[in-house]
């Protein structure tokens, strides 16, 4: 795997692992609580007006993220080649859609390999 083809594997593990974090977060909460934190973005009581529940979820969204404090891109790779198996769980497959069909890992080449001739 080339060095760009690694970056861009770790850029999509990095934006999965914190899109997971995100998510995990926002389904913990009930629908008053995804409202109520909307509501508490700052300048949110204005935008937020009569507006549908996933701009709520939107606004919700953008203060889990502050409120988790995720590391930079470069603080994780740091972190996740001293110990991947501490966030390869918690990653929910997005990054493998980012992937060119020609690095390991993608779906279709472990068809493939089950594949046997004949």
């Amino acid at each position: 795997m080339t060095d760009q083809a690694g970056e861009r594997v770790l850029r999509g593990k990095y934006r999965d692992y914190c899109s997971a974090c995100v998510a995990d977060a926002l389904l913990s909460l009930s629908p008053d609580q995804i409202y109520t934190l909307s509501r508490s973005e700052s300048g949110a009581v204005d935008r937020l007006g009569s507006a549908s529940y996933n701009d709520a979820i939107r606004l919700a969204e953008e203060k889990i993220r502050d409120k988790l404090k995720l590391p930079d891109f470069q603080t994780w790779v740091e972190q996740y080649k001293k110990d991947p198996d501490r966030f390869d769980p918690h990653l929910i497959g997005l990054w493998e859609s980012e992937e060119p069909a020609t690095l390991p890992g993608r779906p279709k080449e472990k068809e493939e390999e089950g594949r046997r001739p004949g």
